[in-house]
């Protein structure tokens, strides 16, 4: 092993060590604790010095984002089951997935799907000046897509499975110019990430029921996350199913066995 290889080494492993400390004071703290001086004051070193893995704090809590989109993702490829079952099923146990872990993770859940842009901070009177983020005054942080990068590899297989079992969704025609859009950005991710999608698969149709079902999910799981019902809901779990059920009907999908 050469002494390149030995450095690259062991600066992966600090960046992993730097995650890893990042993610233990957002479960244990939450996203304000999770600053470039508190992990510093962990790992026993200077702010300074964790500059040299990290432009950013907003820089890291993106690399942090990435982590628990990948462990999400394959969460959910997990709790799919076998092949033989339908696609019905695997709808479910992908969106009854997504809840067990939000609940399960709340402030991961909060960084990742709660979280909008940063914005650095505005210009003062004696001059411009950049933010802890790197960017200059009233510039938004770009970001990445968290619902693509968690569901692209989940949600793909599932689409072109469904194109066959789902009959076409009826889209308001006022919607249906806007969902254009859409599907290329769609159709752009999955290219991205090295998924085929068959054409049929990103219709207008398939897209309008893709976002249904995600404003649907992610509504319902956000509220109870962040307890943020209107009134006492002592059964969340079967309001949780009553929706999915909903769904599935407005969507004509149905359970073969």
């Amino acid at each position: 092993m050469n002494e390149v290889t030995r450095r690259e080494q062991s600066r992966a492993a600090t960046e992993s060590d730097i995650r890893r400390h990042a993610r233990e004071l957002l479960v244990r703290e939450g996203q304000e604790a999770v600053t470039l001086r508190a992990i510093a004051r962990e790992l026993g070193i200077t702010a300074p010095a964790l500059y040299r893995y990290y432009a950013s704090r907003e820089e890291l809590l993106s690399r942090l984002r990435e982590d628990i989109c990948g462990d999400l993702s394959a969460e959910l490829t997990a709790s799919m089951p076998a092949q033989a079952e339908d696609h019905l099923n695997k709808v479910l146990a992908v969106c009854r997935g997504f809840r067990w872990w939000a609940l399960a993770h709340p402030r991961e859940f909060a960084l990742v799907f709660a979280t909008p842009a940063a914005k650095a901070p505005r210009k003062r009177a004696n001059g411009e000046r950049r933010g802890e983020d790197g960017t200059a005054p009233g510039q938004e942080t770009p970001r990445r897509d968290e619902l693509g990068s968690v569901f692209l590899k989940v949600a793909g297989p599932l689409m072109a499975e469904g194109v066959a079992e789902s009959p076409p969704a009826h889209i308001p025609e006022e919607l249906r110019d806007g969902l254009g859009d859409s599907r290329r950005d769609l159709a752009e991710a999955f290219a991205n990430e090295g998924i085929e999608m068959p054409r049929e698969a990103l219709s207008a149709e398939a897209v309008y029921l893709l976002l249904r079902w995600w404003a649907r999910l992610y509504g319902q799981v956000a509220l109870e996350v962040f307890e943020q019902f209107p009134f006492d809901v002592s059964q969340a779990g079967r309001l949780f199913e009553s929706m999915l059920v909903e769904l599935a009907r407005e969507s004509g999908l149905t359970c073969s066995g």
